[in-house]
């Protein structure tokens, strides 16, 4: 007999969200976590980011925005270690109510270092040195990811920091370089700046968010320009050193080189997954050249009874799908019915200023997979409620086949778009067309009538342009 039908290594977004469905379907489940419930997103990532970019929307309002609201002050003082406190208490509740979750479904937590010393047992080490040995009919790895950061970059923590530093930093830096300009340094570019950091913004690739569609890349600069925001794509690190007074970055790209001082460099180039030192390869698990765990649409390996899901399989390193992961998984150990998970149409959020959200195909790519393409369009600068609350810059983007009227993706940059989202989304997965969205009467005002003016847009009928 074993401990468990379910033993789950990783407590983040994937793990205890498996973990938690598992327990559904009746299953004994249990969770190994070395030191966070909730993972990095709940800790350290996702949630207290979302808690500190708040506070700079305000900060941002305070410092830029009286002319506008006619408000103003004689001596205005922004307390950064305030925002960072409050975003830690924003963490603890959330990390608090995943343990609560954890005892609501007779879920056992074991705290320390998992290895997997037999394709049905998990060595588990605690703080102290003590070994307890667990045994489970099905393991799923959830171990997540970590920062990657190149051979000879040394990150101190202080002048060289990288996310897990910056969150958790009270004091600001009066000048900063971000390296690399997904999520994350765009996200922190948007904190800092609206406290009044000098930050320059540094991408290898020839675009800021480049995953994104051109479009969205090319409006953000212009945005990241009126913000102060020195945006620099397709610039290359050629060296990172730290000075006396900070830090110094030299830089290459078509124009030659360069070079960049501050006070602090934050390194945001990527991640790489947690999936060494487990005892897979030992086991004969797959791993690709990178390290991610290979699995198949059941989120199996290739091992029978070991599982993985979360960012250690590099699909799709957003907390939201590896949740979707770890549910997925948990039907298929039980044998329920699920359904598979179509990464490319996952939506996709970034919460910079103004926000980014997206799924599946981008114009170039509907274009090169030989869509005949259809797009509509609308700009938030006519929607009334976009200009009530003073954010009105950028737009909808719908890709269509203009053929069959199929939503290939969506790309919207603008106010709140993160919110407006799983319309689409939704709209996609019940295989409903432009014209359908179009019809469905939204409410007014909202900022979500933009999806309804862009869905007009693409059947050639925009109303209010």
């Amino acid at each position: 007999m074993s401990d468990y039908d379910v033993l789950v290594i990783g407590g983040g977004p994937a793990g205890y969200v498996c973990a938690i469905r598992a327990a559904q379907l009746g299953l004994k489940a249990a969770v190994v976590e070395k030191k966070w419930l909730g993972g990095v997103c709940l800790n350290v990532g996702c949630i207290p980011s979302k808690a500190l970019l708040r506070n700079a929307d305000i900060a941002r309002l305070l410092r830029e925005g009286g002319k506008e609201f006619g408000f103003s002050f004689d001596n205005l003082s922004l307390n950064y270690s305030a925002a960072v406190k409050r975003s830690r208490k924003v963490s603890a509740r959330l990390t608090k109510g995943v343990g609560f979750l954890m005892k609501k479904n007779n879920i056992d937590v074991h705290t320390g270092s998992a290895t997997m010393s037999g394709k049905n047992t998990v060595s588990v080490t605690d703080g102290e040195g003590k070994v307890t040995q667990l045994s489970a009919a099905n393991i799923v790895v959830a171990t997540g990811a970590s920062v990657a950061v190149p051979p000879g970059w040394q990150v101190d923590g202080e002048k060289v920091v990288t996310y897990l530093e910056a969150i958790l930093q009270e004091k600001l830096p009066k000048s900063a370089i971000i390296i690399g300009a997904g999520a994350i340094g765009v996200e922190f570019a948007t904190i800092w700046s609206s406290y009044g950091v000098e930050v320059a913004l540094v991408e290898m690739l020839p675009r800021l968010v480049p995953l994104e569609d051109e479009e969205i890349s090319a409006e953000l600069v212009k945005a990241f320009k009126r913000a102060h925001i020195q945006a620099l794509p397709g610039h290359r690190v050629e060296a990172l050193e730290t000075t006396p007074a900070g830090v110094r970055v030299k830089l290459s790209s078509e124009e030659g080189e360069k070079s960049l001082e501050a006070e602090q460099a934050l390194v945001a180039i990527g991640f790489k997954p947690n999936s060494r030192g487990l005892g897979l390869e030992e086991l004969g698990v797959d791993l690709n050249e990178r390290g991610m765990v290979a699995i198949d649409e059941r989120m199996a390996t290739n091992v029978p009874g070991i599982w993985a899901v979360g960012d250690v399989t590099g699909k799709l390193m957003l907390a939201h799908v590896g949740s979707a992961q770890g549910i997925i998984c948990a039907e298929n150990i039980a044998g329920v019915e699920t359904a598979p998970l179509d990464y490319e149409m996952m939506p996709r959020a970034t919460y910079c200023q103004p926000q980014i959200a997206s799924f599946g195909l981008s114009e170039a790519q509907a274009a090169e997979r030989g869509y005949e393409v259809k797009v509509g369009r609308f700009p938030f600068q006519v929607n009334g409620k976009a200009l009530g609350l003073g954010e009105s810059t950028g737009w909808v983007k719908l890709i269509t086949d203009a053929r069959y009227g199929e939503l290939l993706g969506a790309h919207m940059i603008g106010p709140e778009v993160t919110e407006l989202l799983p319309e689409l989304t939704i709209a996609r997965m019940m295989e409903l067309t432009p014209a359908e969205i179009a019809r469905n009467v939204h409410a007014h005002p909202t900022l979500s009538e933009v999806l309804m003016e862009a869905a007009h847009a693409a059947e050639g009928r925009p109303i209010h342009i």
